[in-house]
C-alpha cells in the first residue's frame, strides 16, 4: 500500500445536546477540536416514531427515571427545523460537515 487517503471522522453528537441549542453547539465545538471531519446529529419528531402509551426501554429508564412517558423523554430531545437549520449554518461558518440521520418522513424531507 502505497497510496495514503485520510480518514473521513464523524462525530457522533447524537441527542446528547438534550434539546439545546447551546449545548449542540459545544458539542460542534468539541468535534471540531477533536480532529473530526463532520459532526452528526439526529433529526425526529417525536410524535411520529413513538405513541403516547409506548413504554421506555429498560436503559432509557436506568438513565432519565420513569417518571416522564417515553413520548414526553424524546419530545425534550427534538430540535425543531429552525434549530436545526440554525446548527447547520453554525456548523458550516465553523468548517465542520453538518449531518443528521431522519428517524421519520417528515425528518427525511427536510
Amino acid at each position: 500500500m502505497t497510496q495514503s487517503k485520510k480518514t473521513f471522522i464523524i462525530a457522533e453528537a447524537g441527542v446528547n445536546h438534550n434539546g439545546s441549542i447551546k449545548l449542540a453547539h459545544e458539542l460542534v465545538d468539541a468535534a471540531i477540536s477533536a480532529g473530526a471531519d463532520a459532526v452528526k446529529f439526529q433529526s425526529f419528531i417525536a410524535s411520529a416514531i413513538v405513541t403516547a402509551d409506548a413504554s421506555k426501554a429498560e436503559y432509557q429508564i436506568a438513565n432519565t427515571g420513569s417518571s416522564e412517558s417515553q413520548l414526553k423523554m424524546l419530545q425534550s430531545l427534538e430540535l425543531s427545523q429552525q434549530q436545526q437549520r440554525e446548527l447547520y449554518e453554525y456548523c458550516k461558518s465553523r468548517g465542520i460537515q453538518f449531518l443528521s440521520t431522519p428517524f421519520d418522513s417528515a425528518s427525511l424531507e427536510f
